[in-house]
C-alpha cells in the first residue's frame, strides 16, 4: 500500500514538473521567437556573408568562396593579417587591464557605500552619474578634455608643474591606450560597484557580528567571510563588464578613430564593412570576434563553476 501511494505521489510530481516545463517553455516562446528575428537571424546572415565575397557594390550578386575569408594561401586571409592580430591584441590587453581595475575600484567602492553614514543614498546616487551619461557623450566630453591644444587635463598639468609640455594624450602610440583605459574606469567603476553592493546587501549579519564578539580583525574578516560570500555576485558583475570590454567600439573610436595603435577586433570589422565596403571579409572578422567572445565566456563560467562547485563541496 506504501509503495502504491509512493509511486503515486511520484507520479504526480513528475506530471506537475512536466506541466511546470511546459508553462515556462509557453511564456518564453515569444520572447525566443524575437529574440531569434533580432540576433539570430543576423547572426546567421553575418556567418553567411563571411563565406562570400560580397561587397557593398555588389550585395545582390555574390560568390561562395569557402574559407578565403579566413585563410587563403594566395592574398593570406583574415588569420594571415597582422592588423587583425593587433586588434585581438589590443582587445584582449584593453579588457583584461580595464576589467581588473574596474573590479578592484569597484569592490572598494561598494565597501564603503555598503557602510552606514550619514548621506549615504545621495552619495550612491550621485556615484552613478558617470554611468548613467551615454558612451558617445562621455567619450566626446573626455576628447575635449585630452586634447592637447586646450585640454583641460593638460592645462592643469602644466599648471601644477608635472607636465612640462601639453600631451597628446589620444593621438600617441604611447599614451593612448592608456588613456582609452582611463576613460573607461571612469564610466564603468560605478556599475561594477552597483552589481557588487547588490551582493552585499544579501550577505547575513550574523556571521559579521560572531566575528565582532570574537575580536577577529576586519581585514581577515574580509578576506575569510566577505569575499567568499560576495564571489558569486562578483562574478556576475566580471562576465557582464568583461563582454562589454570585449566588443567595444564606441568609446575607442570616438577617442582615437581608426588608429591602429588602439584598433579593437569591432573597430576592425567596422573599418572592413564600411570603408572599404567589403561585406564577405567584414562579417568574417565580425564572426571571429562573435566566436572568440563566445569562447572566453564559456570558459570563463564554466571554471567559475568549477570553482563553485568545488568550495560547497
Amino acid at each position: 500500500m506504501t509503495d502504491r501511494s509512493d509511486h503515486a505521489t511520484a507520479s504526480g510530481g513528475s506530471e506537475l514538473t512536466r506541466a511546470k516545463v511546459r508553462s515556462a517553455l509557453l511564456f518564453l516562446a515569444p520572447m525566443l521567437v524575437v529574440l531569434f528575428l533580432v540576433a539570430g537571424w543576423p547572426l546567421i546572415r553575418t556567418i553567411w556573408f563571411s563565406f562570400t565575397d560580397a561587397s557593398l557594390t555588389n550585395i545582390g550578386e555574390y560568390n561562395f568562396i569557402g574559407f578565403d575569408n579566413f585563410y587563403n594561401s594566395e592574398w593570406g586571409g583574415l588569420l594571415s593579417d597582422p592588423d587583425w592580430w593587433r586588434a585581438v591584441w589590443n582587445t584582449l590587453r584593453f579588457a583584461v587591464i580595464s576589467v581588473s581595475i574596474e573590479t578592484v575600484l569597484g569592490l572598494i567602492v561598494a565597501l564603503a557605500l555598503n557602510v552606514q553614514f550619514p548621506g549615504r543614498g545621495w552619495v550612491r546616487a550621485a556615484i552613478l552619474i558617470p554611468w548613467a551619461i551615454p558612451t558617445i557623450v562621455s567619450a566626446k566630453m573626455w576628447s575635449w578634455m585630452l586634447h592637447d591644444q586646450f585640454g583641460m587635463l593638460n592645462d592643469l598639468g602644466m599648471r601644477l608643474g608635472m607636465l612640462a609640455e601639453p600631451v597628446a594624450w589620444t593621438a600617441s602610440p604611447d599614451t593612448a591606450m592608456m588613456a582609452v583605459i582611463m576613460v573607461d574606469v571612469w564610466k564603468t567603476t560605478p556599475f561594477m560597484a552597483l552589481l557588487i553592493l547588490a551582493g552585499l546587501q544579501m550577505l547575513p549579519s550574523d556571521c559579521y557580528e560572531a566575528a565582532r564578539v570574537d575580536g577577529i580583525h576586519p581585514v581577515r574578516v574580509f578576506f575569510r567571510v566577505t569575499l567568499p560570500l560576495v564571489y558569486p555576485a562578483l562574478m556576475v558583475a566580471v562576465i557582464f563588464r568583461a563582454l562589454d570590454a570585449l566588443r567595444i567600439f564606441d568609446l575607442i573610436y570616438v577617442l582615437t578613430s581608426n588608429s591602429k595603435d588602439t584598433m579593437t577586433m569591432s573597430v576592425y570589422a567596422r573599418q572592413q564593412l564600411v570603408d572599404f565596403q567589403d561585406v564577405g571579409y567584414g562579417s568574417a572578422a565580425s564572426t571571429m570576434l562573435f566566436l572568440i567572445i563566445a569562447g572566453l565566456t564559456i570558459a570563463y563560467i564554466t571554471l567559475g563553476k568549477v570553482k563553485l562547485g568545488g568550495d560547497v563541496r
